[in-house]
Formats: C-alpha cells, structure tokens, sequence
C-alpha cells in the first residue's frame, strides 16, 4: 500500500478535503495579489518637468516629442518671451527641479520617488529585485521544509509575508521598500512550495488533479479581486497594507493545518502520522476505519517508497543518461521561456493604453477559458503537441506586437490578452508534463530545477523592459523569441498521455527505446513495400 492508498482508505474525499482545499486557496488569493501588485503600485502618472523657480519671469512652453506630445523628460532652458540668440532659443535641458504629476492619476511609487527618466529603470528593477526574493526563497526553503517539515516553513512563511508586506507599506525610501520586497518574494516562495506538497497529499490519486485545478482557480480569482481593491484604494500605501494584513489571519489558521504524513513517515515520526490518520478518519466519518490502522501497517506497507525518497539523488542524476540530459534541457528551455514571456505581458498591462482596471479584470479573466482549453487539449492532443502549440503561439503574439501600430490600441490588446492565456496554460501543461517525465527517484529534483528556471526567467523580464530605451520594439523581440525558442524544444519532448509513470531512470530509457522502436516499424514496412522483388535465376536458391 503506497501513501495514496492508505490516506484513500481512511481519510480521502470527506469535509476535511473541502476544508483544507479552502484554508490552502485563500492564501493564494492574496499571493496573487502580491504577485502583480506593482501594475498599480508602480503606475506611472502623467508627468512632466517643474518649472524653474524664476519661471515666472515669463511663460514656459515644454518642447515637443516626435510624437506629438510634450516632453516628459525635457524642458526649455529659457523663458519662450526670452530676448535671446537664435541658436540658443531652442535649447533644451533636464528636469533639474524634479517633475509634476497629474493629480487624477493614482498615487504610486513612481510620483512618490520620481522614478521616471534616467530612473525609470529603477520600477523595473524593483519587480526584479521582488522575482530574485522568490527564486531564492525557493532555493533556501525546499532544503529547509526537507528538514523541519512542511507546515513550519508554510506558516513562517505566512508570517514573513504579512510582516514584510507591512513594512514595505510604510518604507521611507526606496531601497528600504525594495528590501521589504525581496523579503516578500521570500516568503510567496515558501507559501508555493508547501501548498503544492500538502495540497494534493490528503486526496486520492484520480482526485489529484481536480484539487490541483481549484487551488488554481483561487489564484485566477486574486487577479480579479486586485483591481478592484485598487480601484477603491488609489493610494499605494494603504493598496500595499491591505493585501498584507490578511497573512497575519492565514499565519493564525496555519496552527490547524496537519503536516505532510509523507514527511513524518520519512523523518521516523510514524506515531504521529498515526495518530494525525486518525484525527482525520473520526473528522470525515471514518473513526472505525482509523482505529484498524497500526503503527507497523504503516511502516511495512510504506517501505518501497521511503527506500526511494530516501536514496541521495543530486542534480547531477538529471544528466546522467542521453535521454535524461535531452529531457532536462528541453524542459528548462520551456519553463525558462514561459516565466519570461508570462511576466512580460502580466505586467505591462499599463503599455496598451486602455483603463488599467478593465484591462486587469481581462487578463485575469483569460485564465478560466485558457486553463479549462489546456485541460482538453492534454487529455486529447497530448501534453508535447499541447506545450509546443502554446508557446508557439504566445510567441507568435508577442511578435506580431511590433507591427501593429500604436493607435490599433484594441488588436494589440487581443494579441497581448491571447498570448498571456497561452502562457498561463503552459504554466498547466508543464506542472503535469514534468512530473510524469521524471522517474519517481529524480521527480522532486526535475521539478525543483524546472520551477528554478521559471523564476529566473521572471526575474529576467522586467530587466528586458529596459532595453526598450534603446528601440521600443526590442524587448517583444526577445519575449518573442524565446518563446518560439522555447516551443520548438517542446517538440523533442516525449509523449506521456496513457503512459504510465516511470519509476527508476532505466524506465525512462526502456521508454525512450520502445517509443523509438514503434516509430521504426512502420517505416521499415513502408520501406519494404517499395523495394521491387528480383527474379530468381533457374537453379540458384531463393534464400
């Protein structure tokens, strides 16, 4: 009986799933809250530069960009009235006394600490700096929760979140709020990685996938419920705090949630993984079914898969083989290439021009129809062709951006909207695809890498941004194009609909073999059917 099975038998699909589901879910909410929250908190306003201190000697006219509007980051040196030579009338300068900013416009970290012009690239590097927080985190806290189990990291995390949101609420600087940051995509890594591992071990295995799904849909809903709490909350202070508070009640609600009984199993705490059985058999109806399992049940019926998790696997086993190398490189490919060109189209949504709330609503509300299309098109297509189509296509969209022109503000809009439900589903596709392409013994390790590349490529993105100050078109260029890069390493990916998974790395070469042998066969048939048969001359042997 593996960990499945014996949570199947007592404790599986009863009102404590519903109820943890729904404990697990509402964090992530907020996460998502978190997540893209500088759409708002970093919205730049209008603005253009102040005028000198003498400026009331006389008028002063802003010069005009190329596109017809004043400039932003330009002022006239001179009065416009001024009695001057000809060849210095025109002259230009910088804002030397900072800028004014539209007062209908949002209040944002952008107004509060002028990060326009030559600073500009600092609200990027904020968001980097907040990506770099989870990719740590993530790197940090998986070796950690190994250790000290699930739930203690999950709700330190919770903790760390609530506590670094609030003080980046209240930072007096920049470089203090983009600490605060850092700290957050701290603790949002942990929060991922616990969910993720305690979510779909209290279900039985063909309800894995439902449970995973609905955790998600939580996720989708936070980007519903960010722009109207931005609406209501225009100043970026308050919109920081308000989506913070609420961890300091998650951390609370933490206390009730059982630890992994996979985790307790392995750290020889099989007596309390026992007794939290038990717990939940009586608060799902099962109390007899609870009372029949023993101390040594457990133990005999999960020793196959504690001798597996158990056994040192490092990253190295990942390129041990050709089959293995070829898979982990492909996968890296297309994690990396997703998490760069999601986050560029999840958070440029100020680019298109268009009310920021509405458009929001709309690339979140992408999500339902894109996950819900992923989900068929994998159990139809396939995971390789679906993976490959998705990023393909995302890519196709990004690159169409550069040729349509700025005032078709509404195509660019569809494109922008289409591509990122592209990425979202193959952030879907590729949390199922990888799990089933890694052998049992390297599975938490294939994944750890994977995640590990997503990050970094989120991280990345907002770096990308700034290489628009050269030519505006040359960011969508390489989104584009790692995207398309991305996809055509997907094709040389393996199938693995109706496949069963593999549990050691030689049944992932058997695999590889035996998929390379059925594809032979017809074509040397094919082949034998074209070669014309040769008479035979009288009295030779045929043979």
């Amino acid at each position: 009986m593996t960990f499945a099975e014996l949570v199947d038998r007592v404790a599986s699909n009863g009102p404590f799933q519903f109820l943890h589901t729904v404990l697990l879910g509402l964090p992530i909410i907020g996460m998502a809250n978190h997540n893209l929250l500088q759409i708002f908190t970093a919205a730049t306003p209008i603005h253009h530069c102040r005028p000198p201190p003498n400026a009331s000697a006389g008028p002063w006219v802003l010069p005009m960009g190329q596109n017809g509007k004043p400039e932003t980051c330009l002022r006239f040196a001179y009065p416009s009235n001024a009695s001057l030579p000809n060849d210095t009338q025109g002259a230009t300068e910088p804002c030397l006394d900072g800028w004014t900013y539209d007062v209908n416009s949002r209040d944002s970290i952008v107004a509060e600490w002028d990060l326009v012009c030559n600073s500009k690239k600092l609200k990027e590097l904020a968001q980097s700096i907040f990506m770099a927080g989870i990719l740590i985190g993530g790197l940090v806290l998986g070796a950690l929760s190994d250790r000290f189990g699930r739930k203690p990291i999950l709700t330190c995390s919770y903790l760390l979140l609530a506590a670094s949101g609030s003080g980046a609420a209240f930072s007096p600087t920049f470089p203090t709020y983009t600490v605060f940051r850092f700290l957050c995509g701290f603790g949002i890594s942990g929060i991922t990685l616990s969910t993720v591992i305690l979510n779909v071990e209290w279900v039985s295995t063909r309800m894995r996938a439902i449970k995973s799904i609905a955790v998600g849909y939580f996720y989708t809903f936070g980007q519903f419920v960010l722009p109207g709490l931005a609406y209501v909350i225009p100043q970026w202070r308050w919109l920081q705090l308000t989506v913070s508070i609420p961890f300091f009640a998650f951390f609370l609600l933490s206390w009730w949630l059982p630890e992994s009984i996979r985790w307790m199993v392995l750290s020889g705490r099989s007596s309390k993984a026992l007794k939290t059985l038990r717990q939940v058999a009586a608060f799902n109806g099962k109390k007899e079914e609870g009372k029949k399992l023993s101390l040594e049940e457990i133990k005999l019926n999960t020793q196959k898969e504690v001798a597996l998790a158990k056994a040192k696997r490092s990253v190295a086993d990942l390129f041990r083989t050709p089959v293995l190398r070829r898979m982990t490189f492909c996968l890296s490919l297309a994690w990396f290439s997703t998490g760069f060109a999601y986050y560029s189209l999840a958070m440029g949504v100020e680019e298109f021009g268009v009310n920021l709330y509405i458009l929001q609503l709309i690339f979140g509300g992408v999500d339902v129809p894109a996950k819900f299309i992923t989900t068929l098109a994998i159990s139809y297509l396939g995971r390789h062709t679906t993976e490959a189509a998705l990023l393909l296509l995302a890519g196709g969209c990004i690159l169409s951006l550069i040729f349509v022109p700025a005032d078709l503000m509404t195509l660019r809009t569809v494109l922008a909207v289409f591509g990122k439900g592209c990425l979202s589903g193959s952030f879907s596709c590729l949390f199922l695809f990888t799990s089933e392409l890694y052998p049992t013994v390297t599975r938490q390790t294939g994944m750890g890498i994977s995640n590990m590349w997503a990050r970094v490529g989120s991280m990345t993105a907002p770096l990308v941004k700034i290489t628009a100050e050269l030519k505006p078109f040359i960011p969508n260029v390489i989104f584009g194009s790692i995207a398309l890069l991305g996809g055509s390493a997907a094709l040389f990916l393996p199938e693995t609909l109706n496949r069963p998974l593999p549990e050691t790395i030689e049944d992932v070469e058997n695999w590889s073999l035996r998929t390379k042998q059925s594809k032979q066969a017809p074509e040397a048939e094919k082949a034998s059917q074209r070669i014309p048969l040769q008479p035979h001359e009288p009295g030779l042997d045929p043979s």
